[in-house]
């Protein structure tokens, strides 16, 4: 390593003068680095002379550490420049580096000295530590292709320059901790060399800067810190507190960390290998994708148009979509009519609910839309209260995995004709139909109904309907429980006792909690190719077990315990499935009664019980009701040993053991827990509550569960979102405000066994929420070509309205950075 000996002159040339007179803007860059101008007057920019090689540096890879203080050196110089040296001489050979470091600014007005670099490192201190030119310099740098590489105090440096900030993205707030805290470290970004190799969560103590302004949307955040770990003061920004990013910026590439503000962090193995990956890109050694968070780069269109009066021709009470090998998209209508057309109620009458599932086809290369086919079903009552309105319709599609050669769509749903008004009984059922597939028409007459059962229809809500493939050829089949909570106040769906003609709408254990009932239950089959079905082994019954005497189980059943899995998704590259469903209605957690409403999601590895009517989130379980006063409780659910004692059960007594869920939100927040007494009972006081996910707060709440987004190197489209959301799960609501719309990661060693998200990126500006972007989400599948689809549901209630529609968000930020033939050792593209 070299470093040069210090001698620079303290003198600003009157900048400081002149910043307290007025006279200059507070950025004093911008101009042209090619053109010679003196030194700026008032409102001029200072430009540069400077010739300097376009990019800088080259395979004699070299990086400048600069150390200018405009007070005294901070300590951490010294060991941040003997690690970057470190960093130089080891590793790959490919990956190393000569040294240089000084605390002279007149190397940025040395055009044949800084263009020998391939990078620039801060570890400055604050203040102003570069005059007009020699800032120019350093902007001409980076127009030219140059990399930056800013440490901790690097981002209170030259604070009245705007460039300066757009550089290293934020500027420190007034209030930040002084003080060295271990936190935990959220890292985000799985392929940037600066992170692709460190822990998902990253325990380690530091200096933790607050930001005036938060950066995230602007830069690309690779890692953020989790301010629940550590007392982040005043100025906190929140869940959302990036710690290190970086961004193309004005022809170079930049870099900054927060981390680096004490002597220890530098002798980190973990950060030095931060600092490592960072300096590979800026140094040009390496690709990174530094693009692919900043908001900018996607595009969100609206590609169905408002149906015609009276007419349903673009789109029906949206409830569902699913893409086609060869980018068309087919997605549905539950049921609900064009507004000006009337509701039958009454039971009395035989067009009681009746309404038409609709199923649209929109192809991208001709962008036209097809009314494939209409499904008469029970699902269109208007809205009411739970004894009234319905839920009922078509309620899920799915596509053959041959469907380019054989046309097959299933679709699950609630047929009008098959239902019982008198005892106010209907039957559910998935069939098959064949599409034409140059016409884009549904057979009807092609029907074959693989699998139907009994539902009741005298109570909605919480219908279900998702379905999705593995990779095995096996189908899923998400059915809601179809029970009112507002006979529990909105806490376990458990009394027993309401009752029409003889069966329950208020009890979820003769449903969600009955291995003999196939509501409440994620189901999974194998369809054959003439219409019916075999059980694949693995599901969480045979439907022969002895127990109890026999017959009390269904061997359909893969998950149990749900409650309205509206959206399942299967990632086919682990067959992991996918699962959201909606909570009951209690506002509050209850010392009587248990937890608020908790909406869920769960990344489910295996057959299980998940919980519902008995446990809710991290097996937080339920209160049992007395009999004949079922307003008087009795003890608490056991969530390792439950039990289904309901008079309404015809299934086994002794049921699985409760697996914990992966994300559960209530208005109280997200990831909501409690101390527990020692029989592990929590306390269900909102003074004791802790948030462990407080990226997500609910209100009014429905999950809507999305796709694991896989990268596809071998695809060729310019629009497809890039590889950074490889492997992230999609989880969002249908509503718009603090409710999720995020791409979760998740740990491997612990998904699908209750395991917390690890990390959180908002999808709210790249999926635009308010009242014209997607204030609705009802669902959303990537397509073949990588772009996504979304469903908006509309601004009304069981119905279709002007802003029902089909939107497509694409990613157009190019690819990553620096260009193959900028890089400095060719064979180092990633």
């Amino acid at each position: 390593m070299q470093r040069t000996p210090h001698h620079r002159s303290r003198s600003r040339r009157g900048l400081a003068a002149a910043v307290a007179a007025g006279a200059l803007t507070a950025s004093l860059l911008g101009g042209n680095a090619a053109s010679a101008r003196p030194y700026p007057g008032p409102h001029e920019s200072m430009a540069t002379t400077l010739s300097l090689p376009s990019p800088p540096g080259g395979a004699n890879v070299k990086v400048l550490v600069f150390h200018a203080s405009a007070s005294e050196e901070s300590p951490t110089v010294d060991a941040g420049i003997a690690a970057i040296e470190k960093i130089g001489l080891t590793g790959p050979e490919a990956g190393r580096f000569k040294t240089v470091a000084s605390d002279d600014p007149a190397v940025f007005t040395n055009g044949k000295k800084l263009g020998t670099f391939n990078a620039v490192v801060f570890l400055t201190g604050g203040g102003d530590v570069l005059d007009p030119e020699q800032e120019a310099g350093l902007e001409a740098y980076m127009e030219a292709g140059g990399g930056f590489l800013g440490i901790h105090d690097a981002a209170r440096t030259e604070p009245y320059s705007d460039w300066f900030t757009g550089l290293v993205g934020a500027r420190p707030a007034a209030g930040s901790p002084t003080s060295v805290q271990r936190a935990t470290v959220e890292i985000g970004d799985r392929q940037h060399p600066a992170t692709k190799n460190l822990p998902l969560e990253w325990k380690r103590p530091d200096k933790w800067l607050n930001w005036k302004e938060n950066p995230s949307g602007d830069v690309h955040t690779v890692a953020r810190v989790r301010e629940i770990t550590y007392k982040p003061g005043a100025s906190a920004n929140g869940w959302d507190h990036p710690v290190s990013w970086c961004r193309d910026y004005d022809g170079g590439r930049s870099f900054y960390t927060a981390m680096g503000g004490t002597v220890d962090s530098f002798a980190e193995a973990d950060f030095r290998d931060h600092l490592r990956g960072a300096l590979d890109w800026t140094t040009r050694i390496s690709q990174a994708d530094c693009k692919a968070t900043i908001t900018s780069n996607y595009k969100a269109e609206r590609v169905t148009q408002p149906n015609q009066p009276g007419q349903n021709d673009q789109i029906g009470e949206p409830h569902g979509l699913v893409t086609a090998p060869d980018g068309r998209v087919l997605y549905i209508g539950r049921g609900g009519a064009d507004s000006s057309v009337p509701v039958v109620t009454d039971w009395k009458d035989p067009n009681v609910g009746k309404g038409l599932g609709q199923i649209h086809v929109y192809d991208p290369k001709t962008r036209k839309v097809t009314l494939a086919g209409e499904l008469t079903v029970f699902g269109n009552k208007g809205g009411g209260d739970e004894l009234v309105k319905v839920e009922e319709g078509l309620l899920g599609i799915e596509l053959d995995p041959d469907f380019e050669k054989n046309g097959w769509v299933y679709l699950h749903y609630t047929p009008h004709d098959k239902i019982d008004r008198d005892k106010q009984m209907a039957v559910r059922q998935v069939s098959r139909f064949t599409m034409d597939l140059a016409t884009n028409k549904l057979d009807l007459s092609s029907e074959k109904v693989l699998l139907h059962w009994p539902v009741q229809i005298h109570s909605c809500c919480h219908a279900g309907g998702g379905l999705a493939w593995d990779s095995k050829g096996n189908l899923y089949i998400a059915a809601g429980d179809n029970n009112s909570s507002q006979f529990s106040d909105g806490y376990s769906g458990n009394n027993p006792e309401p009752n029409y003609k003889g069966v329950s709408f208020a009890d979820a254990r003769r449903t969600a909690g009955n291995t003999n009932n196939l509501n409440g239950k994620i189901l999974r089959i194998h369809p054959e190719d003439d219409g019916t079905y075999t059980l694949p082994e693995g599901n969480l019954f045979t439907g022969k077990e002895p127990d109890e005497g026999g017959g009390k189980t269904r061997g359909e059943i893969y998950v149990m315990g749900v409650r309205n899995p509206a959206r399942i998704s299967i990632d086919k590259s682990t067959d992991t499935l996918y699962a959201g469903w909606v909570g009951p209605d209690a506002g509050e957690p209850s010392t009587t009664w248990g937890p608020a409403k908790y909406d869920t999601f769960a990344a489910i590895t295996k057959a299980g019980n998940h919980g519902w009517p008995y446990c809710m989130g991290n097996k937080q379980p339920y209160r049992d009701r007395n009999l004949p006063d079922p307003g008087k409780p009795l003890g608490w659910y056991d969530c390792d040993h439950p039990k289904n004692e309901s008079p309404n059960n015809n299934g086994l007594v002794n049921l699985p053991p409760i697996t914990s869920n992966t994300i559960w939100y209530s208005p109280q927040g997200g990831g909501v827990d409690y101390p527990r007494d020692a029989n592990g009972i929590p306390s269900y006081k909102v003074e004791d509550q802790k948030e462990l996910l407080p990226w997500l707060k609910g209100g009014g709440q429905a999950t809507m569960n999305g796709p694991v987004y896989r990268y596809d190197a071998a695809n060729t489209s310019a629009e497809k979102w890039p590889s950074y959301w490889d492997g992230k799960w999609f989880v969002g609501d249908f509503y718009d405000d603090t409710q999720p719309r995020h791409a979760v990661l998740t740990d491997p060693k612990t998904v699908g066994k209750g395991g917390l998200p690890t990390h959180a990126e908002s999808l709210k500006e790249i999926i635009p929420v308010g009242a014209n972007g997607i204030r609705n989400l009802m669902d959303w599948k990537f397509a073949p070509d990588g772009s996504l689809y979304v469903l908006d549901y509309g601004r009304g209630f069981f119905t279709s309205d002007s802003k029902s529609a089909l939107w497509r968000v694409t990613y157009k930020g190019g690819a990553p950075t620096p260009a193959v033939n900028d890089l400095a050792r060719k064979a180092a593209v990633q």
